[in-house]
């Protein structure tokens, strides 16, 4: 472990909860609760002052460039008159999101973002080291779940076009069925943005052993155009073990209030449920409400960040560099060489955009922005890369 030289009193304070917190978990847990304060919650983690962040152009998280619009910032402010109570008025968020879906509360389960609800999957469905399957690249906290509570991945290659290979999935979760005890499916898929069509899902889900869980991640299907798509849910309700986990992070705009949740048969809700921190608390709740019934709001951001991304993309292409295709508010572009440096490279030139995402070592992820950050981001590339013969019309290499 490393020690650092100085230990600020927020820093010590929370290492001693976290201390003692550690005593009430079971092993597993505990393990897996480490896995989580790697995951960007030090303060080391976050370098930014408030002034120098607003400076910058934010296409490094795929978050709503935005803003929560009116209508749940005014839910949220008037929720604040319940701060100081334990038993709240919460909008009925559970009921809202079951309406939504047209399933019962029973199927409901609410988390701190997605995020979390991918790790309560991970330790209540890979207990005693059963294992995951799913693709590589793709969000990876399953995986690193998986890791912490000492369970094995089973990460498969994406297709030549950066697709998932679903035939591929099916295979190997009947060759280990005996052990498996988790498919991920990110869909849209984190980084790449490609969909699993409506049929390649019905495909895995009808090809592996139909006792066999499905997380099926849905962070992004609000920004999704393309009809051979379709959302998992209906799964739900015909009693499948489907978990669908949906977000507010990305275009409700609440990324840093955090807030999500899963819908699945109740039987599998029970399953996850003890593993649930319940820590929702009731500005957030009010602000979910306000956002599920905000359907215009959100409408306006798609339209605009599709646009955004499709302008971006050709305009990268038409400078000689390759764009995977994207169904979700980011996208990919081929950059030729390693990834590392160029992040640095923009973040000196005012602009942060995404980590690498291995095995794509040569393939930059940016989140679509607003208007401005995008002219940003395009000038600091065309400083950074050259044209390419592709794009200069001269000839390339025989």
């Amino acid at each position: 472990m490393d020690v650092r030289s100085s230990l600020s009193r927020r820093g010590f304070v929370g290492g001693v909860a976290t201390a003692f917190g550690y005593l009430t978990l079971s092993p597993e847990s505990a393990r897996a609760a480490e896995v989580l304060m790697r995951q960007g919650a030090q303060p080391a983690d976050r370098p930014f002052a408030a002034d120098d962040y607003d400076s910058y152009a934010k296409l490094a998280s795929n978050e709503n460039p935005y803003g929560p619009p009116e209508s749940v910032m005014n839910a949220m402010t008037q929720a604040f008159k319940y701060s100081n109570r334990y038993a709240y008025p919460d909008g009925n968020l559970v009921a809202e999101i079951a309406n939504l879906h047209g399933v019962a509360p029973d199927n409901i389960l609410l988390g701190a973002g997605s995020g979390e609800l991918l790790s309560i999957a991970a330790l209540a469905l890979l207990e005693g080291g059963r294992k995951v399957v799913g693709v590589d690249p793709t969000f990876m906290t399953v995986y690193q779940f998986a890791a912490g509570v000492k369970a094995e991945s089973i990460r498969l290659p994406l297709l030549a076009d950066y697709r998932q290979d679903i035939p591929l999935m099916v295979r190997a979760t009947r060759d280990n069925w005996r052990d498996v005890g988790l498919v991920y499916l990110c869909n849209p898929n984190n980084p790449t943005g490609r969909i699993v069509t409506a049929a390649e899902v019905k495909a895995l889900l009808d090809g592996i052993p139909e006792d066999i869980p499905v997380l099926i991640d849905e962070a992004y299907h609000h920004f999704v155009d393309d009809p051979a798509y379709a959302t998992a849910m209906p799964y739900v309700t015909e009693g499948r073990p489907v978990i669908v986990t949906r977000t507010f992070s990305k275009i409700a705009a609440l990324a840093g209030m955090r807030l999500g949740y899963a819908v699945a048969p109740p039987k599998l809700i029970e399953r996850l449920r003890p593993h649930s921190i319940a820590s929702i608390n009731a500005i957030v709740k009010w602000g979910g409400v306000a956002a599920l019934r905000d359907t215009e709001s959100q409408s306006r951001v798609k339209n605009v960040t599709l646009e955004l991304r499709q302008k971006t993309a050709r305009e990268l292409q038409g400078f000689g560099y390759d764009v995977v295709p994207s169904d979700a508010n980011f996208f990919m572009v081929h950059i030729k060489r390693p990834v590392q440096p160029v992040i640095d490279e923009f973040k000196t030139r005012g602009v942060l955009v995404g980590r690498p995402f291995p095995p794509m070592t040569q393939h930059l992820r940016v989140s679509v922005g607003t208007p401005e950050e995008m002219q940003r981001f395009v000038s600091a590339f065309r400083e950074i890369f050259p044209a390419t013969a592709k794009a200069s019309g001269e000839p390339g290499p025989g």
